[in-house]
């Protein structure tokens, strides 16, 4: 039986795990710093985790490994410090779905990634300022101000867009009343918070891509690559679309950039345009509908590839709408 832990994950792992026990014989351990995730109704064991900086944590890691006997560790906190100490993993015989660490320095720095593909003739990157004061900031919205409709900004640093601020100066008055506001700031509001620090963490002003988002679910295998594009639309619905031109700027990324555990490459649309956005070197939110919408358990394939397995898989390449609900769940 193959022991498997799941650190600090999205709620919506709940789905992968139960997807896994289709599979073969998983024992599954979860952790999370709140006791009551969700996805501890489908672990064998679960833990609450402790909140510690990226080496402190990897050094707990290390030892919950060597305590538990695990035998696959899918991390999604502190991937990169797990990362850089995935040797001191192997040399317990645990095998971490992540890739090296070099790779993910580059690719969880959006700029970095930014420049590293700017050359792919497929791939359209979004016209970009990185700025680490106020005075920056002030100058890069005015210049991007003068060519672009609407502008963003968020940390160089992020997970799951919870820095993103849409730069709205009409956000105050009535119709401000019909507008989603945890999103939205003025430019003088974002002017004079940043304006506390006389250095900022480094931020990436840009202009808003207001169309819908791409998302490519994926996985490199020996016997090919499986990727799954996904197309977020208003309503509470996901279009899988296999548009030749979206899966062609993907290879073409992933020549660049080999990846061998589970990924997903973002996009948004300004004008038609699929602007390329982040690759999130892990499973995203979303995993789970992209492997039901193409009757391929991906997380599967990638645990055993990591093992040295390589399974036979297939992919139902149609195009579909898919979509889930929420159900009430007893956690006591």
């Amino acid at each position: 039986m193959i022991r498997v832990w799941f650190n600090h994950w999205f709620s919506t792992v709940y789905k992968l795990i139960e997807m896994l026990r289709e599979e073969q014989a998983y024992y599954i351990i979860g952790t999370n710093q709140f006791q009551n995730a969700v996805y501890r109704l489908v672990c064998d064991e679960f833990y609450t985790e402790p909140v510690l900086d990226g080496e402190a944590y990897a050094d707990y890691c290390l030892e919950f490994c060597r305590e538990h006997k695990i035998d696959v560790f899918i991390p999604r906190r502190h991937m990169l410090s797990i990362s850089k100490r995935k040797s001191d993993f192997e040399a317990l015989g645990v095998k971490v779905m992540a890739d090296d660490y070099d790779k993910l320095v580059k690719l969880n720095y959006k700029t970095k990634a930014y420049e590293s593909f700017r050359d792919i003739e497929s791939l359209y990157i979004p016209e970009y300022r990185l700025v680490t004061n106020a005075s920056g900031f002030k100058a890069a919205y005015e210049e991007l101000r003068e060519r672009y409709r609407q502008v963003c900004f968020k940390f160089e640093r992020d997970e799951g867009g919870k820095s993103f601020r849409l730069i709205d100066n009409s956000r105050t008055g009535y119709h401000a009343l019909f507008k989603k506001q945890s999103t939205r700031m003025t430019f003088d509001d974002a002017y004079k918070a940043l304006s506390e620090t006389e250095e900022c963490s480094p931020l990436i002003v840009m202009p808003y891509l207001p169309g819908s988002e791409l998302s490519v679910d994926g996985l490199v295998t020996s016997r090919g690559r499986i990727l799954i594009p996904r197309i977020k639309t208003s309503e509470r619905a996901e279009r899988i679309e296999y548009d030749s031109s979206i899966l062609k700027m993907c290879n073409d990324i992933l020549d660049r950039c080999p990846l061998e555990c589970p990924f997903n490459i973002q996009f948004k649309y300004l004008d038609d345009i699929p602007y390329f956005l982040e690759i999130n070197t892990r499973m995203s939110g979303g995993f789970q509908l992209s492997s039901v919408a193409g009757n391929i358990n991906i997380l599967d394939i990638a645990i055993n590839k990591l093992l040295g397995n390589e399974k036979e898989w297939s992919i139902s390449e149609e195009n579909r709408l898919i979509t889930y609900v929420e159900l009430p769940l007893m956690l006591g």
